[in-house]
């Protein structure tokens, strides 16, 4: 007789909840080469549970940027999890130009939230090193995430950054992007830190951006 499967089941019985507690908790990939590790700061606002979002109340910033205004006093700027748009032109983050199909990224994301009828906001345990929120958004049910990696307008970021504790929609997102194909586009994050060599070569010559 076979005892290796009740002994694995009779060890993870007897596992300490230390142990146990480290298992469950969210899986995040590694930093990429040459970014610091930053410890993530815990998610103050419900989390781990959908939130309805009047779809009036949300602004599409780019592809994988939207801002939830919960009052006049109350806005919200989530990071979508699972995807990495291609870039749009933001001088105040040193990106002088748009990467091929940014424009075409943040127009799916306007026309697909301003046709949701139905809303809703699922955070992770943590936010980014900037703050803002880690979280899918689901438009009439269904994962934007998603519905973005299947139009060919994001890279899964899954692989680099693991599932912030939310395994099941990860699996979604990087299942997607296995049946889609190769993108149209270079990853944005290598145009990201090309674009910023190129930023800094123009700050030190004082040029400008062509509009």
């Amino acid at each position: 007789m076979n005892r290796t499967i009740p002994a694995l089941i009779l060890a993870a019985t007897l596992a300490p909840p230390a142990v146990l507690a480290q298992a469950q908790a969210p899986r995040s990939a590694p930093p990429r080469p040459g970014e610091p590790r930053v410890e993530p700061k815990p998610q103050t606002r419900p989390h781990s549970m959908h939130v309805p979002v009047d779809p009036a109340h949300v602004r599409v910033d780019d592809g994988d940027t939207v801002v939830i205004r919960w009052s006049q006093d109350d806005t919200e700027t989530v990071r979508v999890l699972g995807i990495d748009t291609p870039e749009t032109r933001h001088l105040e983050h040193d990106l002088p130009y748009a990467q091929a199909f940014g424009p075409e990224a943040r127009a799916f994301a306007q026309g697909a939230f301003a046709t949701a009828t139905e809303v809703e906001l699922l955070r992770s345990r943590t936010v980014d090193p900037y703050g803002r929120t880690l979280g899918y958004l689901f438009l009439n049910g269904r994962n934007y995430s998603v519905l973005a990696v299947k139009a060919r307008l994001a890279a899964e970021s899954v692989t680099f950054y693991g599932d912030n504790g939310l395994p099941r929609e990860a699996a979604e997102v990087l299942a997607a992007a296995k049946s889609a194909g190769p993108l149209p586009f270079e990853p944005p994050h290598t145009f990201r830190a090309r674009m910023r060599d190129v930023s800094k070569w123009m700050k030190e010559r004082g040029a400008e951006a062509e509009q």
